[in-house]
């Protein structure tokens, strides 16, 4: 696995554990301000966490193409 992957996977493990702490805010009884904001973070860190799947997924390689020496 190629450093930079390894990095992606790692951030992308990362903003999963942080997540799951605004999402626990969420099912926990309800206040408004605490749910407002997990809610507000839990949907920015999941468009992260999107970008860092289409980040990994182009660090793939694609079958049938050969990396250039150059």
């Amino acid at each position: 696995m190629s450093e930079r992957l390894d990095t992606l996977n790692k951030a992308r493990a990362r903003m999963l554990e942080d997540r799951d702490m605004h999402a626990k805010v969420l099912a926990a009884p309800f206040d408004r301000d605490k749910a407002e904001r997990a809610r507000n973070k839990f949907i920015e860190i999941q468009i992260l966490i999107d970008a860092l799947d289409r980040a990994i997924g182009g660090e793939r390689p694609v079958a049938g193409t050969v990396e250039s020496g150059a």
